[in-house]
């Protein structure tokens, strides 16, 4: 119910329309706001329950639910009045108040390797996200902040500072709105931001992946990366199936430290101890994200203090080559380095890989991504 005069619209702090009890005391549950201060609410990122709460609001008919989850997370469709199946007086309805949330991409870089960088809107931000094709797999790494607060020496992200938390439709839309979506075997939460910091938007997108209603995709085919919030880190082992990736970088907590500034409330150690806590037996898997730094983290110690810290937990361990960020004093080892780290890992017992750089000539890779340029 909108009552309208040639500047002003009475508008009820909820959602149309009201009910009857409201509709009697209507002055009690109004206020005067301009027509700019008007805007719709997305649908994408809600439930069905939630949804059918907005059908019942608007006093559509009850099967209008079903149909709509049905467009946005089966169809994927942007426009409601592309919900064909909905009546011309139900879209139009709907449109007044609610949009999809999902926007396509407005720019695309493409490397000569074949992975693709996109930005996406965050309201008055920009994001990015990587697709990777290899061979059978296609993986797409998402973003879920807007900078990050972290603010690791290496990430190019960190350095432009923190703006905000995406909202569940922004972190969605990326997945959604992908050209290449319906290629995708797997996706990471490798992107602009530290995943655990956005817990409860996280965990409903992941819901959302996996729940049969939305995509029904397996938790296996989901990895989420984080620096080690402890607490948010334990939750989520309890709340999630989803595979687990922990950025170490250094064994050692004053090298970890310099490169890490998270290390002093979460050491390395602690967050080792955490993650054996769990039982990863199964198919989920717990794996070790180690950028390499030319003269810094690849020695015999290291090795050592890796297997000490690791045990006998079962996991993998992949070695990232560093990637340049502008003004940052770290370079990048050479070939043999790697692999010889990697060798002695794996003599230590520890399944170590090295893991392709991709994108790098479009700054998609590991490290990369960012939009400080595009901050107003």
């Amino acid at each position: 119910m909108v009552f309208q005069n040639d500047v002003q619209k009475y508008i009820f702090f909820g959602v149309w329309p009201l009910s009857k009890l409201e509709q009697d005391n209507f002055p009690y549950f109004c206020t005067i706001v301009t027509e700019r201060d008007m805007e719709k609410q997305i649908l994408l990122g809600k439930t069905p329950a939630e949804i059918q709460e907005v059908v019942e609001k608007l006093e559509l008919p009850k099967f209008t639910g079903k149909q709509i989850v049905d467009w946005i997370y089966q169809k994927r469709c942007a426009s409601i009045e592309d919900m064909t199946n909905l009546s011309k007086a139900s879209r139009a309805l709907l449109s007044e108040y609610y949009e999809t949330g999902l926007k396509a991409p407005v720019k695309e870089q493409v490397s000569t390797d074949g992975t693709k960088k996109y930005l996406f809107p965050a309201g008055n931000h920009f994001i990015e996200a990587a697709y990777i094709p290899d061979r059978e797999r296609a993986t797409l790494c998402v973003s879920t902040q807007v900078g990050c607060q972290m603010d690791c020496l290496f990430c190019a992200t960190g350095k432009q500072g923190f703006q905000k938390n995406l909202s569940v439709a922004e972190i969605m839309n990326q997945i959604l709105s992908l050209p290449e979506f319906d290629t995708l075997t797997n996706i990471v939460f490798m992107g602009m931001g530290e995943p655990l910091a956005n817990y409860d938007n996280l965990m409903r997108c992941l819901d959302i992946l996996t729940q049969e209603w939305a995509l029904g995709w397996s938790p296996t085919r989901i990895t989420v990366s984080t620096c080690g919030l402890i607490p948010n880190l334990k939750r989520f082992l309890e709340e999630s199936k989803c595979n687990l990736a922990i950025s170490m970088h250094s064994p050692f907590h004053d090298e970890r430290l310099k490169l890490m500034p998270v290390e002093k409330s979460y050491p390395i150690k602690e967050v080792i101890h955490a993650v054996k806590q769990h039982d990863w037996h199964g198919q989920r898997r717990l794996s070790f994200e180690y950028i390499i730094f030319k003269d810094l983290n690849h020695s015999k110690d290291h090795i050592k203090e890796i297997a000490r810290l690791l045990g006998s937990t079962r996991c993998r361990f992949n070695l990232i080559r560093y990637h340049a960020v502008p003004g940052i004093p770290l370079k990048s080892p050479d070939a043999a380095t790697m692999t010889w780290f990697r060798d002695a890992l794996n003599e230590k017992g520890i399944i170590a890989t090295i893991r392709a750089s991709r994108g790098q000539d479009i700054d998609a890779a590991c490290g990369l991504l960012s939009t400080k340029n595009l901050l107003s």
